[in-house]
């Protein structure tokens, strides 16, 4: 079975076998409450309901006006109780919309504000792009970008590949695997739907992890009918960061995306496996971008699993039903273990770009005792970049962030590969980090 790769990366236990398996299950927050972000992805938004407005499910709550905007709906019917400010992802407070779901809600939870449906072979390009935008669709693979955007590339490019990423490289993550699975109709419309628009085959690139999948897939494939354009099954080899637009766009057509250009400038698009469904919902039922699908995980939970939850369910709420914690929590991640953000708490919403939430024992995150850099160069090999993190790191701390960035650090994805490597436990990513921000604050004066 051929493989296609990238060079560097890292090889981490994947830890997948957790909650690989597990059903996809439908949870509603334990208190009937959402705490909704005004601004999920793109420019920020402004609140379009005040407090004590009853709103329905899939109703606009939150726009903007830019073009990098991208609308936020109601995820549950009920009443606007605040507009407030919460703690997210990243440990920001951000201001926020909490809605509680009405009393007489078994009667009112199926009322829902969703769009008309739209036949997507005989709509336009930019019938399909506004649909997506008005769906509030952002990419579902942790960065958010708002997918309306990548789609409105100018019209002077030529689009070669659309890729599904289906790699889900980050350790423990299985919800992409789960919806592959169970859902693979809705994955192969809203593919079928995103080629209509860029007019070109879709390569599905699937990690050999999950290479159990792939007579599923092509049995699927094979069903369809006029098709427009070729789709098929890819598979990448088991290695972080795989998912990594960049490197899988190396990976499989053998491009480089050069420094500060996009994938559309390499004839790509890339979509998630996720995003793709809530395409083919959007276009097919009317239906925004509200609910979210994750992986709940790690070795301090003893009852991972796969679920959807409305956007705005607090991950709080959902314990200890279902969720189950032993005593041994030692860390919580939103997100992955190599690009996730700590948690101070499990007060914190669910969000568009929310993969996974873990909870880690100690052993699973050990505390680093950091040391002298042995110039090893073990970072270098590392990095999927193909950059100088030894390097770029020294630049910073001796304040010569300029030549930190002609040497690349703007290209860092910030994935942790060198930081995972590092036998003195330096750590790298947040360094540049740091080094990334001076160089906005510079650019913002």
């Amino acid at each position: 079975m051929k493989t296609y790769t990238f060079k560097g990366g890292i090889h981490p236990n994947d830890a997948k076998e957790r909650s690989r398996g597990k059903p996809i299950t439908n949870l509603f927050p334990a208190n009937k409450t959402v705490t909704i972000p005004v601004t999920m992805g793109g420019a920020p938004n402004t609140p379009t309901v005040k407090v004590g407005d009853k709103v329905i499910r899939g109703q606009i709550i939150a726009n903007g006006t830019g073009p990098m905007s991208c609308p936020v709906h109601a995820s549950i019917t009920g009443t606007v109780k605040k507009i407030t400010d919460h703690l997210v992802s990243g440990g920001a407070e951000v201001p926020c919309i909490v809605i509680e779901e009405n009393k007489d809600a078994p009667e009112e939870r199926e009322h829902t504000s969703y769009m008309e449906p739209i036949e997507p072979m005989t709509a336009t390009r930019e019938q399909l792009i506004a649909r997506i935008h008005d769906a509030g669709i952002t990419g579902m693979g942790g960065a958010s970008f708002p997918t309306h955007v990548k789609f409105n590339y100018p019209p002077t490019a030529k689009i070669e590949h659309l890729i599904i990423n289906a790699a889900e490289c980050e350790p423990y993550l299985t919800i992409d695997e789960s919806i592959l699975n169970e859902r693979a109709d809705r994955v192969l419309d809203g593919i079928r739907i995103a080629q209509h628009i860029v007019q070109a085959p879709a390569i599905i690139a699937l990690e050999k992890n999950k290479a159990f999948l792939l007579d599923s897939l092509n049995a699927k494939i094979a069903e369809l009918k006029d098709l427009e354009h070729k789709i098929e099954v890819c598979i990448v080899k088991t290695k972080y960061p795989q998912g990594a637009e960049k490197n899988l766009i190396t990976a499989l057509t053998k491009k480089e995306v050069p420094s500060g250009s996009l994938p559309f400038m390499t004839g790509c698009i890339i979509c998630n496996v996720g995003t793709t469904v809530a395409i083919s919902e959007a276009v097919r039922l009317g239906k925004p971008l509200i609910d979210r699908p994750l992986t709940i995980s790690g070795d301090a939970c003893s009852t991972p699993m796969n679920i959807i939850v409305p956007i705005g369910t607090l991950v709080g709420d959902l314990i200890p039903d279902p969720i189950q914690l032993t005593d041994k929590v030692a860390k919580i991640l939103s997100g992955g273990p190599m690009m996730g953000m700590s948690m101070q708490s499990a007060d914190f919403p669910v969000v568009k770009g929310t993969s996974g939430v873990l909870f880690l024992t100690k052993k699973e995150a050990p505390v680093p005792r950091t040391m002298p850099c042995i110039s090893c160069g073990m970072c270098i090999n590392a990095c999927p970049m193909m950059l100088t993190p030894v390097s770029m790191r020294r630049d910073i701390d001796a304040g010569d962030v300029d030549l930190a960035k002609a040497k690349g650090l703007l290209d860092c994805i910030e994935c942790g590969s060198c930081s995972f490597v590092c036998p003195s436990d330096i750590p790298l990513v947040q360094t540049f980090k740091v080094g990334k921000k001076i160089l906005r604050d510079q650019k913002g004066k």
